[in-house]
């Protein structure tokens, strides 16, 4: 495996004497009182997921400030609504390559998302379900286990040179195709380092494409569940103007409010931070990492009279949005990544 950076492990600047995030995300459950299907593995599952986001937070500075700042009012909880990667359609590479780790812990396929423009496609996965609401009152990566959200591209779709490039470098990996977990854990691509002008042929074509070339299997995002949030912050059009306040820069592309046609599930993101990639030619260039985004999902109109205090995850909208989706994909796009410092 090969990287240019060493991925190390971080720590958010919170008390806590563990190294994963020390804000407390409480939560019950109806299922509370069994056991989690995957709590005999749990602790090394989990493991692994900490070591996915000390490699995030390593490198993407901006991800780290606003963890810090959104649980600095008023010591507030966060929890995690879905993580999301990126992978190659070709040789094995594509969503099968990090799903087979999280179905081998209890996760369960649900529906596939079209890109047709983007020629991408995606499949997301909901955590067992005593798990999304509860077997965690830890945090972080130690509160409710994640959904996990998983797109490739569509390598057949793309141009012959293009395609030539992407399975010239997957075709050469060997066996890393079955360590994608792992090499997201380690902060390390399963291929050698590309060239500068193969990195740009293929930036040319395709942001994801050129994303997916340098940064492999790395987290692209994580995602903040804003409605479990326990301040005024929970209404996610109050937390986006209090992050532009502070400084940052959300991904404007279609609005900065990202809502499903049923108005249900709201989203948003911040503009990727770029990390210094050095090229096998020895060229040293800026590259787009990785972002945070943020997401309402609100209660389904069948139980909009719980009382909030019984309101779990299962009652709120679930899945995800092609439109919306589409729009959050382009936080590592150079329109986008321009913006910062401007």
């Amino acid at each position: 495996m090969k990287e240019p950076s060493s991925p190390g492990h971080f720590t958010l600047a919170l008390p806590s004497p563990r190294r994963n995030l020390s804000v407390s995300c409480s939560s019950s459950s109806e299922h509370g009182f069994q056991r989690s299907s995957i709590q005999e593995g749990e602790a090394f599952f989990r493991g692994v997921l900490e070591s996915m986001q000390s490699v995030y937070l390593n490198r993407n500075p901006t991800a780290k400030a606003i963890l810090d700042l959104v649980h600095s009012v008023d010591n507030n909880s966060l929890c995690y609504d879905h993580l999301a990667f990126r992978t190659f359609g070709v040789n094995g590479y594509g969503i099968d390559s990090m799903a087979s780790f999280f179905l081998a812990y209890g996760y369960t396929q649900r529906e596939e998302l079209r890109f047709p423009g983007k020629k991408l496609r995606a499949l997301w996965f909901s955590p067992p379900a005593d798990s999304l609401d509860g077997s965690g009152s830890g945090s972080g990566m130690n509160g409710p286990l994640p959904r996990i959200f998983i797109s490739e591209l569509l390598v057949d779709q793309m141009s012959p040179k293009t395609q030539e490039i992407i399975r010239k470098y997957t075709g050469s990996s060997g066996s890393g195709n079955k360590y994608a977990a792992l090499a997201s854990s380690l902060g390390l691509l399963t291929w050698e380092k590309p060239l500068y002008s193969e990195f740009q042929q293929l930036a040319s074509e395709s942001e994801y494409a050129a994303w997916t070339l340098v940064n492999g299997h790395a987290l692209n995002h994580v995602t903040i569940s804003t409605h479990r949030l326990k301040t005024h912050l929970k209404d996610i059009k109050k937390l986006n103007q209090f992050i532009e306040e502070s400084g940052f820069k959300l991904n404007s592309e279609g609005g900065v409010l990202k809502v499903s046609p049923d108005g249900l599930l709201q989203q948003s993101s911040t503009v990727a931070d770029s990390i210094s990639f050095q090229f096998s030619d020895g060229i040293t260039e800026s590259v787009p990492c990785s972002y945070i985004e943020f997401a309402e999902r609100l209660v389904l109109p069948q139980y909009k009279n719980l009382p909030n205090t019984e309101v779990k995850e299962f009652h709120r909208r679930d899945g995800f949005e092609v439109a919306s989706a589409d729009k959050i994909f382009e936080s590592t796009s150079k329109e986008q990544v321009s913006r910062v410092g401007s």
